[in-house]
């Protein structure tokens, strides 16, 4: 880890990102040095509030800005004053109806009684959430300071993902605003003359960027944070329906990515070893070389947390905003984070090249893939001591 470039992956899902600033508090708590953070959506505000402010002041701006979203009438009712299911309901009617503080609300515009004509791009006004990224968040830290960020949005008119990072250009409150313009609640952020939406459109994920755009030559230890989860129970109601329904869309899309991604570099791996055994002759042509220098690359590390505690949620878990919600939420991110780091052996890496996943996913379980001599990823699955 000390010689590793350390990089934090926030995925996106609106209210259930509270999870990843609880995941970045116990992980501050154990180490503060942090060379990367990239984020899709929520992921992305998340990302900027880390990196930009310092480090002492990071957990901090967290909480203001998790604080504010949740402070509604309807979000703040005590949860002792109803029953949980109707009170969460309340605050996701409220938050359609009324919005959010500091973060969104209603357009108050009589063209939408057109419905679908509407010459409107947007049901929601984000100018808010515009007034609380340049009151929590230093751009002048993010553009200057040693912590790279990198924040995910798609091209409106193209459909292609982009990624706005502090390497490549200078980023300002427009380009994270562009990250998380989900349509069609929220309008499109135009960025140098073109318009864009929240890059989880086409994908809900950095990983893919973090690793194309990490230098080969260096080690790579990636905490990857899932706010979805693939396994679930059998729904019975429709409203069961519709949360399975977001799970799978957003976990699967991302277990695939990371699969592929794993993969596409073990086999590049392999194909650089194999070079590597040809007669000299043949290994040190030029060509030869720089093809074994391009598919070479040092330990990449993926350790996947997945956010799955899951009582008293609904299908309108991604905007229902109450201060009770975001309270678990980011208790149960500090409390996953925390076992996994007080176990290092859990999360020991045995492999000189390629990449190396620790699944997080599942209660008392730790699946570690690594890479095999047969370019297929080994499983192995350590059952811990229930905590």
């Amino acid at each position: 880890m000390s010689s590793a470039t350390k990089a934090l992956v926030l995925q996106g899902g609106g209210a259930l990102g509270s999870y990843q600033g609880g995941v970045y508090q116990g992980l501050f708590e154990q180490d503060s040095d942090l060379d990367w953070v990239a984020g899709v959506s929520i992921g992305a505000i998340n990302a900027a509030l880390i990196a930009g402010n310092a480090p002492r002041d990071r957990v901090e701006r967290l909480v203001r800005f998790w604080d504010l979203l949740s402070s509604g009438p309807a979000q703040s009712i005590p949860r002792q004053l109803g029953d949980r299911a109707a009170l969460n309901q309340w605050s996701a009617i409220s938050a359609m109806m009324l919005g959010i503080p500091g973060f969104f609300r209603p357009r108050r515009d009589p063209t939408l009684l057109l419905g679908g004509a509407a010459p409107l791009l947007s049901y929601y006004d984000t100018s808010p959430l515009k007034a609380t990224l340049e009151s929590l968040v230093d751009f002048d830290r993010i553009n200057h300071g040693k912590t790279r960020l990198s924040v995910g949005a798609v091209n409106v008119r193209t459909g292609n993902s982009i990624y706005f990072d502090n390497k490549v250009q200078k980023i300002g409150v427009e380009h994270i605003m562009a990250s998380c313009a989900l349509p069609p609640g929220f309008a499109p952020v135009s960025v140098d003359g073109d318009d864009y939406w929240d890059g989880g459109i086409v994908s809900n994920t950095p990983l893919q960027y973090v690793l194309d755009s990490h230098p080969r030559s260096q080690r790579l230890v990636v905490l990857q944070v899932d706010l979805f989860s693939a396994r679930g129970a059998m729904p019975t109601t429709l409203s069961e329906v519709a949360e399975r329904q977001k799970d799978i869309t957003f976990s699967s899309r991302t277990r695939m990515n990371t699969d592929v991604v794993a993969g596409n570099v073990n086999l590049q791996q392999a194909v650089a070893d194999l070079i590597g055994k040809l007669p000299p002759r043949l290994r040190d042509q030029p060509s030869v070389a720089a093809l074994r220098s391009q598919m070479t690359s040092q330990p990449i590390d993926i350790i996947h947390l997945i956010y799955r505690d899951k009582a008293y949620e609904l299908d309108s878990k991604d905007y229902e905003f109450s201060r009770t919600t975001m309270t678990e939420h980011w208790e149960a991110g500090a409390r996953d984070v925390r076992n996994a780091l007080s176990h290092p052996e859990w999360l020991q890496s045995e492999t000189a090249s390629g990449v190396t996943t620790f699944d997080l996913t599942e209660p008392n379980v730790v699946q570690v893939r690594r890479p095999a001599q047969n370019v297929k990823a080994s499983t192995v699955r350590i059952v811990k001591e229930a905590t």
